[in-house]
């Protein structure tokens, strides 16, 4: 799951996890479009006070004064932030939420900040390396393990992925012809 609940590749600052992006303000009230980075928009209603944190690392504590969808796209205001001016100073802050807040999961499914540095090992317990990213495809998503100098890019599908243990940091895959190339 996406919930970065990821920007995709900086998924933790510190123990907040991004959840969405301002886009622009919308009206005169300091409205702000939001892009959802969450596979779960719907949380944006539950929200009572967020971190926001710009592309530099400056990061603010706000509170949601109203939330509203158009389109699936959520619109959120904060206080302090009520005039189109005021509200254009946060174009590409990071909606954050403390970690705590993801919501739970279905097992066997987990978030890309529980999977990034996560240790890879054969069935046979062979370090293999380490996974640094997290891509998606048409039909599933990918793994890239770091393994020494080069980049392996793992199926997460059952054939490959054996198990995930998020406790442990660790997970087992199998390795089938070609994978390892």
């Amino acid at each position: 799951m996406k919930e970065y609940d990821v920007p995709v590749l900086n998924a933790i600052s510190g123990m907040l996890i991004t959840i969405g992006k301002v886009l622009k303000p919308f009206g005169l009230k300091g409205e702000l479009k939001i892009e959802a980075l969450t596979d779960f928009p719907e949380r944006f209603k539950e929200l009572g006070r967020v971190s926001l944190v710009s592309p530099a690392g400056k990061e603010l504590s706000c509170t949601v004064t109203s939330v509203r969808y158009a389109n699936g796209v959520p619109f959120l205001t904060f206080s302090g932030y009520d005039s189109p001016e005021k509200a254009k100073t946060l174009n590409g802050w990071f909606v954050k939420v403390p970690r705590e807040e993801v919501v739970p999961l279905q097992e066997g499914s987990y978030y890309w900040f529980e999977l990034i540095g996560m240790e890879v090992f054969s069935e046979e317990g062979e370090t293999l390396g380490t996974i640094t990213d997290i891509f998606e495809t048409g039909s599933n998503d990918v793994y890239v393990m770091k393994r020494g100098g080069q980049e392996v890019y793992l199926p997460a599908t059952r054939e490959i992925i054996k198990q995930v243990d998020v406790a442990a940091k660790k997970m087992v895959i199998h390795i089938v012809d070609g994978l390892m190339e």
